[in-house]
């Protein structure tokens, strides 16, 4: 089926996503309605009869109340990352609670797990020009891949410069972490999103098969995601904007018939299997310096 993309998952709840941050307030959480041990065995179903493991970055939140999915997840064979504990957004905390937040992650994890974690992905993507200082605290915590950042304008993410495929990130403490960039194609001299999520949900299928077709015609792997909620039509509904409920619940019938027909259509893997044959750009950002503690490229 020739080259290997990556699949990915992104482990947390419906009413988690920073979309809804300001209609439901964290310590109402435990009061709402949880789909998603539900949903992800419904994606695990899927993977094991299209023969696919996956990465699937887990919210400490969700592992630490549903455990049973992380142990599922593990028995069938698939790649377990961190998604972080608490689905906060890099850029709005300090650096003291970005360690702790994904230090937390992390023990559940490896508590459940009895293995160590190597894979990070920040809720919402939110690795930007303001928090790029967050790979440093990553690699601290031993993390060795991250696939944190979108190349793309955004309102809550992006760093529309940084490469399109994997890259090095050289540390001013000496360490080096791998960045797996969110995929997109160059359309008019600008990067377009296309990486599944409501980029699956919304745009017509025949766009992201054929932008997966461009990206391996490049020579390069694609890497796509989902999330457990973006499967389920039956979603509990909020009272919304019409633009936030497109947003958020727009073709979620449609969902699971084209990860499917994804599936079928090319070969797909774990993060880590992806990047152990994969191209890893070394020369970003393009200086002699190594990245600094600053928060800066110097």
């Amino acid at each position: 089926m020739g080259l290997k993309n990556a699949i990915t998952i992104d482990v947390e709840d419906w009413f988690q996503v920073s979309l809804f941050r300001n209609h439901v307030r964290r310590d109402e959480w435990d009061k709402m309605p949880s789909t998603v041990v539900k949903n992800t065995c419904r994606i695990l179903d899927l993977f094991a009869k299209k023969n696919v493991k996956a990465t699937f970055f887990i919210l400490g939140w969700v592992a630490e109340r549903f455990p049973e999915i992380v142990v599922a997840i593990k028995d069938f064979g698939h790649e377990i990352a961190s998604h972080g504990y608490g689905h906060q957004i890099i850029y709005e905390l300090s650096r003291e609670e970005f360690h702790h937040d994904v230090q937390k992650s992390l023990h559940l994890l490896q508590g459940i797990t009895g293995e160590p974690v190597h894979g990070y992905r920040a809720p919402s993507y939110s690795i930007t020009r303001k928090s790029m200082w967050a790979w440093e605290t990553l690699a601290q915590l031993g993390i060795k891949i991250d696939s944190s950042v979108f190349p793309v304008k955004h309102d809550l993410y992006g760093i529309p410069d940084a490469p399109r495929f994997p890259f090095e990130v050289c540390l001013a403490s000496g360490v080096k972490l791998i960045e797996f960039p969110l995929s997109t194609i160059v359309m008019l001299g600008k990067n377009v999103p296309m990486a599944g999520g409501g980029y699956l949900r919304l745009y017509p299928y025949w766009f992201i098969r054929n932008s997966v077709r461009r990206i391996n015609a490049e020579g390069r792997p694609a890497i796509i995601y989902l999330h457990p909620w973006e499967i389920d039509p039956e979603l509990p509904r909020l009272k919304l904007g019409a633009f936030k409920t497109m947003r958020h619940y727009g073709n979620l019938a449609l969902t699971t018939e084209r990860l499917s027909r994804l599936l079928d259509e090319f070969a797909f893997g774990t993060v880590q299997e992806v990047l152990a044959t994969a191209a890893v750009q070394t020369n970003w950002p393009r200086t002699e310096e190594p990245y600094g503690t600053n928060g800066k490229y110097h």
